[in-house]
């Protein structure tokens, strides 16, 4: 009799487990939250992730990616989800927004954020395009300069409409020389180009090794691989042909995943890496910028970002229109470079 009663209670346990959706759980019984997240933030994930388990005893789990793979997964997956939180970048996050692939929510302290955002998705990170060249070599000075020969199979960047880097690079190249001359500019720096990459984060290291001399990147991830992986690259801004350095500023934006296994567990995340506490560890850990105005770091990492860009004009993208054009421009684009 106490067998039987002990079967019948495990039976009860699973199936109470089984109705609690597709979230892993983490070894103390609280469900696991997933990130799905294009890649750059590792090491400010790595402290934060630690210290929100700490809080809360509630695990995070990550899938990293390109980001137009990023969203390319939670389409696949819409009848299905398995992501509670998204981080990538735009314009990929409002082409979620879009599908209906997140969730509204108001993230506390969102009224701090001066970036990107709307009513389901908010900047966590700010951060820039940039470009970066192997140590051996003198950096480029302008857009013209990467057009010589030297850079035959030694230049790379990454995949407009694919990579979150590579489409701000057609964007940055549209707005320096209209959308005809960046279709024009780019079939000549074909000849150049290597391939093909959906991962902006795979060239660093073809760089640092010299397989590659020059690639696209941007400040925080590539900052952060300088300072701890020792990549032996440098980032500079090629200038365009009025002579001016600029670039695209390119936040990490967050949202809610539309059909979150673990909803409540998405919101204590997404709480958490826009608070106070966890906006003043963005540039110490990973070189990146807090979207909050009211955090004001002054840390070395934060002053060397301040350097880096010294000299450079940002420039954001109305990204409203950006996604109104993108598969339009994603086209155009694939065939003048293919022709």
């Amino acid at each position: 009799m106490k067998l039987k009663t002990l079967l019948i209670a495990a039976l009860l346990t699973a199936v109470a487990a089984g109705c609690g959706g597709t979230g892993a759980a983490s070894t103390d019984g609280a469900k696991a939250v997933t990130v799905y997240t294009a890649d750059g933030l590792a090491d400010w994930y790595r402290t934060r992730f630690e210290a929100f388990t700490q809080q809360t005893g509630i695990k995070v789990q990550t899938v990293e990616a390109g980001s137009g793979e990023v969203v390319s997964r939670l389409q696949k997956e819409r009848s299905n989800p398995q992501a509670d939180v998204v981080v990538t970048l735009p314009p990929f996050i409002q082409k979620a927004s879009k599908d209906g692939l997140l969730q509204k929510y108001a993230v506390p302290g969102s009224d701090r954020v001066q970036s990107v955002k709307g009513d389901d998705y908010v900047a966590v990170v700010n951060n820039y395009l940039c470009f970066i060249a192997n140590k051996q070599v003198t950096p480029p000075q302008s857009f013209d300069e990467l057009l010589d020969g030297r850079y035959q199979g030694k230049l790379q960047y990454s995949t407009p409409g694919q990579a979150g880097d590579g489409t701000a690079v057609l964007l940055l190249l549209q707005h320096l020389m209209g959308k005809q001359g960046a279709l024009d500019y780019l079939r000549k720096l074909e000849s150049n180009n290597v391939g093909p990459s959906a991962s902006t984060g795979k060239l660093q290291p073809k760089v640092s090794k010299g397989e590659l001399l020059v690639a696209n990147g941007d400040v925080q991830m590539n900052l952060a691989s300088i300072s701890v992986d020792k990549s032996a690259f440098g980032i500079f801004f090629p200038a365009g042909p009025d002579g001016v350095r600029s670039t695209v500023a390119l936040p990490y934006v967050m949202g809610l995943a539309a059909g979150a296994p673990n909803d409540a567990g998405g919101k204590q995340l997404m709480d958490y890496l826009l608070s106070v506490e966890a906006q003043q560890t963005v540039s110490g850990d990973a070189f990146g910028l807090p979207a909050r105005d009211d955090v004001k770091p002054v840390d070395a990492n934060f002053r060397a970002v301040q350097q880096a860009m010294t000299g450079v004009k940002p420039w954001t993208p109305d990204w409203t229109a950006v996604l109104a054009d993108l598969d339009a421009d994603v086209a155009a684009y694939t065939k003048a470079v293919q022709g």
